[in-house]
């Protein structure tokens, strides 16, 4: 509760670094919904964000509960009608907020919302009455049993919102219960400088072992991205999983984003949307590879450092007999925050060389998205 309340940051604008992470999470959002929107496999859709704050910034603009109200609209209203056919799965929006002040705000954010939504649009819109509110700490929710059953339930799919202050809310606990709920694609926020500066303390050690995250000193631009490492050591090996890091640097502080699936199409589409923020690693608002930058005369976004190390890694496999696959080939590249057509881009240079050949009773394709529904093909080195 005081952790909320010291720090309120609906009650004056939203700072650059803040409008970036909820863009993530818009963006994110935008390219989730649809997929589980016509999905017939798929019964219920749940939106949570937990720690949803009251809606706006002391300007009117929209934080994460309006957008996402907003991005399930689809671009001209393009999902409402079919939304209100009936002909999609049940769309629930659950929004917490810790504080009763706050969640009140939120609560008149929303009627706002659709009270817009009614004066553009005829239809009777059904997603007003599936919105619900809550103000409770996280824990009890976490904890409560109908929550536990919509997590594990395989024919219900789950977008839920971590953007917590602080760090100690994701514990491994959670962190495992989350890995393994089916359709369940997540992102949490992390004050990964706080856990940098204070690993010794015994308020950090308590929510982390201090033994997994090794931070280096010389890189203070690193400290999210090691956060990110100690979360996927907590994934077991014989797991497929993705997790993908988001560093957004304010002032001398490094915080971010953390996103977890366990799809590669989750993790294709959130990569899409980093690359878009972060052209050169699709990973930080600060240059974390230290890159040439626009305006620059030698800034190439297509050959950066990050995309040049993942090739070579890629070829030093391939040519080792480590990777023998293209589905193998991408799924490399996207636990290594590459999009697959970094693997694409390298196999093709490789046969032109005469160094690779796809093997007999293989068809080479060049596809590089919606990987588990590309056929596979097998290459061995010449």
């Amino acid at each position: 509760m005081n952790e909320r309340a010291m720090k309120d940051i609906n009650s004056n604008k939203f700072t650059d670094e803040t409008k970036l992470k909820l863009d993530i999470f818009k963006k994110c959002f935008r390219e989730w919904f649809p997929v589980f929107l016509n999905d017939r496999f798929t019964k219920s859709v749940f939106i949570y964000d937990l720690f949803a704050g009251s809606g706006t910034d002391s300007e009117g603009n929209f934080g994460s509960p309006l957008w996402f109200l907003s991005e399930a609209r689809g671009e001209g209203n393009k999902y409402c009608e079919q939304i209100c056919s009936g002909n999609t799965p049940h769309i629930i929006f659950a929004f917490n907020e810790l504080v009763r002040k706050k969640e009140e705000t939120l609560k008149q954010n929303v009627d706002l919302f659709f009270e817009g939504c009614k004066k553009q649009c005829s239809l009777n819109c059904t997603l007003k009455n599936n919105v619900h509110f809550k103000s409770d700490p996280f824990k009890e929710i976490a904890s409560n049993d109908r929550f536990k059953r919509i997590l594990g339930n395989k024919k219900y799919a789950k977008f839920i919102i971590l953007d917590q202050y602080g760090v100690k809310q994701i514990t491994e606990p959670i962190f495992k219960e989350l890995i393994n709920s089916p359709k369940t694609d997540f992102i949490f926020f992390i004050a990964s400088s706080v856990i940098k500066r204070f690993s010794k303390h015994k308020a950090i050690k308590k929510y982390f072992n201090e033994n997994k995250i090794n931070f280096d000193k010389t890189k203070p631009n690193e400290c999210h991205k090691q956060i990110a490492q100690y979360y996927r050591s907590l994934v077991p090996q014989d797991k497929e999983y993705y997790i993908h890091q988001f560093t957004i640097k304010k002032g001398a502080n490094y915080y971010g984003l953390i996103f977890g699936t366990g799809h590669t199409l989750g993790m294709e589409k959130f990569l899409r949307v980093c690359w878009e923020e972060d052209k050169l690693a699709g990973e930080s608002n600060c240059n974390v590879d230290n890159d040439f930058l626009p305006g620059s005369l030698f800034y190439n976004p297509e050959s950066s450092n990050k995309i040049n190390e993942i090739k070579k890694i890629l070829v030093k496999e391939i040519l080792s007999g480590g990777i023998t696959d293209n589905i193998t080939g991408m799924k490399y590249a996207l636990r290594h925050g590459c999009q697959p057509k970094v693997f694409v881009d390298v196999i093709q240079e490789l046969i032109k060389k005469g160094k690779v050949r796809i093997e007999q009773g293989y068809k080479f394709n060049k596809r590089a998205t919606n990987i588990h529904k590309i056929e596979v093909y097998r290459f061995i080195k010449v």
